[in-house]
Parts: C-alpha cells; structure tokens; sequence
C-alpha cells in the first residue's frame, strides 16, 4: 500500500475543517450562558433549549413543517415512483431527453420556483396556505423522487413482470405485488431524502407561508430579526439532533452506505 501524500492529508483536513467548523460554532453558542451569541461558549447553560422547547411559535411552526414535509414528500412518491418506471420501462418508446424533465425544478433557481408558486398557488388558485406549501414542498423533491427510484429501477430485471403478467397476474397488482416490492430500499431512501430536503427548505417557503402558518426555518428567520441571543443555536442543534437520527435509522434499517456506493 502507497504511503499518502502530506499535501493530500493537509486538503483533507482543511475541507473537514471548512464544513464543520460552522457546525462547532453552533453547537457552542447554544450552550453558552451569554444572552447573546458568542462563541466560544462563555459558560455552560441549557436554559436556551429549555427556551426554544417553550416557545409556541417554534412548536407550532414544527408541527407545520413536519405536515408539509410528510404530505409534500408522500405526494411526490406517489408521482415518482410511476414516472420513474415509466422511463425504465418504456424508454425506448419515449421521446429522448425526456427523464430531464424531471430534473428542472433543480436546475431553475428555487427563488424563481418559490415566486412562480406564489403567482400560480396563492394569487391565481388562491389556494389555502397549507395546500399551496405542500404542492410547492411536493414540486421540490420529486426530481430527487424520481433519480433515486430511477437509479434502482435501471438495474431491475423487467423479466419478472413479464412472466407475473404471463401467468395471469393483472398489470396493476403485478406492479405493487412484484415490482414495488423490489425496489422498495430505494422508495424509502427516496422519501428520507425527500423529507430532509423539505423540512429544512427555506426559498420556496419563504413565498409560500402567511398568517399563521410558518415553517420552523421561516420562523427561525422571523426569530433572528428581531432577538439575538442563543435560542436559534439551540432550534438548530435540535434540528441537527433529529436529522442525525433519521439517518442513523436509515443506516440501522436499510444500510444508508448500500445508496452511498
């Protein structure tokens, strides 16, 4: 085995350093016992999460974000994962190009999604803000539905339909007693991904939100305007604690890596 260059470790340890840096000065300022945030932390104090936790706006916000994120999620696997064995299946017969659709609301910037949502939605629908948020949450996370889903179906053997259909077996219940089973690890890989990505989502949001009805990041947001002290830290900690979490069951449950490779 080669021995590793110093210049090799040194970038390493300098782009390590580079991305959580951030996340230690975070972490640090929600523990200190300032009123304000600094860091490093000038004492030892867990009153900020105890104020943050107490805080109805925050809880409410949470709930409203954990709807969004669900609902919006949910409905773009329930597209997804039609369309993405649509472009396994019958490829040949599309028009070339076409799976790119499904990537545009990445490529267009979410600032001109979230405004053309806001006309769409809210002015000319004149949807309530809660459909509008989910339909808007939905849009952003299909194309990461559809790629993932995509990436298994590419390597799924359509021969096993065909022989399920062959044998009697009607199309739809061949598709969610034979192939849905099949790709099942990419579905729930697809709907971790999904719902991280819209629970922390803050461009299209910031559109799509009104009276009473805020994201946790919109309202962090609304937070930080007005007080400077370390309760954001420490809402942001939580949220860094529960994603954490759902990706150490992910990883406990379906093998996080085997998506990874």
């Amino acid at each position: 085995m080669g021995r590793t260059h110093p210049a090799l470790v040194a970038v390493t340890v300098a782009i390590y350093a580079f991305l959580l840096a951030p996340l230690v000065i975070v972490i640090g300022a929600a523990f200190s016992e300032t009123t304000y945030l600094a860091f490093p932390p000038q004492g030892l104090s867990l009153k900020w999460f105890a104020n943050a936790l107490a805080n109805s706006d925050f809880r409410r916000s949470f709930v409203t974000s954990m709807e969004v994120a669900l609902l919006g999620t949910g409905l773009a696997l329930v597209a997804g994962a039609p369309a993405a064995y649509a472009l396994a299946r019958f490829r040949p017969r599309l028009p070339r190009g076409m799976g790119n659709m499904f990537v545009l609301p990445i490529l267009v910037p979410e600032i001109v999604t979230g405004f053309a949502l806001l006309k769409l939605l809210a002015v000319d629908w004149s949807l309530p803000i809660l459909a509008a948020l989910t339909l808007g949450h939905a849009l952003l996370v299909l194309p990461y539905c559809v790629r993932v889903i995509s990436a298994n179906f590419a390597a799924f053997d359509f021969s096993i339909e065909e022989a399920a259909i062959s044998l009697g077996s009607p199309p739809l219940k061949t598709f969610f007693t034979v192939v849905l089973p099949n790709v099942r690890s990419a579905v729930l890989a697809a709907f971790v991904l999904s719902f991280i990505t819209s629970l922390n989502d803050v461009s299209i949001s910031v559109f799509l939100t009104g009276p009473g009805v805020n994201t946790l990041p919109i309202q962090v947001l609304s937070y930080v305007e007005q007080y400077f002290d370390p309760t954001v830290a420490a809402v942001s900690v939580l949220l860094m604690v529960l994603t954490v979490g759902v990706m150490a069951v992910v990883e406990r449950t379906l093998g996080l890596t085997t998506f990874t490779k």
